[in-house]
């Protein structure tokens, strides 16, 4: 009997461990990531909170406010087009037709949820509706508001569609984020919006695409946990290698390198070299390091959302494998994940989790929420991170395929891509130029993605002006 007692107590005390260690895990998904039930359709608290409170201020990083409410209790936005225009997919429209924006995805914060005693008695007692609380956000509205204009100042990039995300690699905050096409909010549900090019979709954090040579970023950096970056390791390029006796894969206009190690293939963004060396690492080391930079990640941050990336599982054939070296084949990425890849590479190996609230106030000043950053995953080892600094650093700096990014005053290092796939049914091709500043007292990074390029562009001779058209301003910001 009393062994029986033992047990009971045993499992007693296993099932409120359980339940202890349930409530806690509650608490902690409750508190970093409740925003998604707060802001879910299905949520009865939402609709019964905003008959009765006025929503919050929406602000960015200077105190320019970018969405407020009007006497007779309408969301007005930012008095120039150019602003609103270039932050409606993180600020959010009257129509609610942007996914996941601020005005949405902040709810908790916007209508007063997360409102804290004092200021819940103030409101008691004062009467009168009360007033959510205002959101201070990390962009920077000027650049938001500039980089369309980057885009239209360059006859390759004018009049296209694409993303563009600037970050702080130290810190993880978001300083613009841009969609194009792109509207604006002050015509939404006014007249109709012509919805070609799908301009309500924000393609930063919700677009998938092939990344291209940005890849290449990842394939180099499984070849040298492998050890495969050693002077004798070299190949020949002749400008195409053979796959499987069926398939040739050729460099971008047939160039021919020669002999190349890992450092001039990189530089000078070499698919028959990279397609070779993916055969070499096999597919499963290949995803392996794919997946330690975040593909395939069920990615949840606290302050926004963004689709999954995608490297391809099963069984894959050897030009699929050779494909995926070069960021081909099946390979999906928004532009936030590979911002956040450039970052990572910047910041030693460690790839910051990308924020976008800087502070949250009550209606009284006090503080709700303070800015605070946190480490997303460690991607490589420092060692490996200042191999490929080097070699992102070739590519801008020394005649490599990213050199059109390279500006006086800042030291920048990147990757170029140029994807080619099909939407539609039409053939299409993306240019990508992903970078960073290394430059302690200036750490952003970027990722700038132009749609359908034309036939003998790339990402170094698109993206990679607006890129420096950036950095630029951020050097211009910073007083340097």
């Amino acid at each position: 009997m009393k062994q029986l007692r033992h047990r009971f107590k045993l499992l007693a005390l296993f099932l409120f461990a359980l339940f202890a260690a349930l409530m806690l895990y509650g608490a902690y998904n409750i508190a970093n990531y409740g925003t998604r039930w707060f802001s879910s359709s299905h949520n009865p608290r939402v609709a019964a909170q905003k008959e009765n409170v006025i929503a919050g201020d929406i602000l960015d990083r200077n105190g320019v406010v970018l969405a407020s409410i009007s006497e007779d209790g309408q969301r007005v936005y930012h008095p120039d087009a150019a602003v609103r225009s270039a932050v409606v997919h993180t600020v959010g429209s009257p129509d609610n037709k942007v996914a996941d924006s601020v005005e949405s995805f902040m709810t908790e914060y916007l209508y007063g949820f997360r409102s804290n005693l004092p200021d819940l008695i103030r409101n008691l007692f004062s009467g009168g509706t009360r007033k959510g609380d205002n959101v201070a956000l990390t962009l920077d509205s000027t650049l938001c508001a500039n980089i369309p204009r980057y885009y239209a100042s360059h006859p390759v990039t004018g009049g296209k569609n694409g993303a563009a995300v600037v970050m702080n690699w130290k810190t993880g905050e978001l300083l613009a984020v841009v969609s194009l096409p792109s509207f604006d909010p002050a015509d939404a549900g006014v007249k109709s919006i012509d919805e070609t090019g799908q301009p309500y979709w924000n393609r930063v954090t919700r677009g998938r695409y092939p990344p291209g040579s940005t890849f290449k970023i990842i394939t180099a950096a499984a070849a040298l946990r492998a050890g495969m970056n050693t002077g004798d390791d070299t190949f020949w390029c002749s400008g195409s290698l053979q796959v499987d006796g069926q398939h040739t894969i050729r460099d971008f206009s047939g160039e021919v390198h020669e002999s190349e190690d890992l450092r001039k293939a990189f530089k000078l963004s070499c698919n028959p070299y990279f397609s070779d060396l993916a055969l070499r690492l096999t597919d499963a080391r290949l995803r392996g390091e794919a997946e330690r930079f975040g593909f395939n990640d069920n990615v949840l941050f606290r302050d926004l959302v963004v689709e999954n990336s995608v490297y391809p599982s099963g069984i894959r054939s050897d030009y699929e494998v050779a494909m995926s070296g070069l960021g081909q084949s099946t390979l999906l990425a928004t532009p936030l994940h590979m911002c956040l890849v450039a970052a990572g590479i910047a910041n030693g190996g460690v790839m910051m989790e990308p924020r976008l609230i800087r502070e949250v106030k009550s209606p009284t000043g006090s503080s709700v929420l303070a800015f605070s950053s946190e480490a997303y995953r460690t991607a490589c080892t420092p060692e490996t991170a200042a191999v490929l600094q080097q070699y992102m650093k070739d590519v801008v700096q020394d005649g490599g395929s990213g050199w059109r990014a390279r500006i006086s005053g800042m030291d920048i290092r990147g990757k170029t891509g140029t994807a080619e796939s099909s939407l539609d049914g039409k053939d299409i091709t993306y240019g990508w130029f992903i970078g960073y500043s290394a430059d302690e007292s200036l750490p952003y990074a970027l990722c700038v993605l132009t749609e359908d390029i034309e036939d003998g562009q790339t990402g170094g001779t698109t993206s990679a002006l607006v890129a420096k058209d950036i950095f630029g301003y951020l050097l211009q910001i910073n007083g340097q």
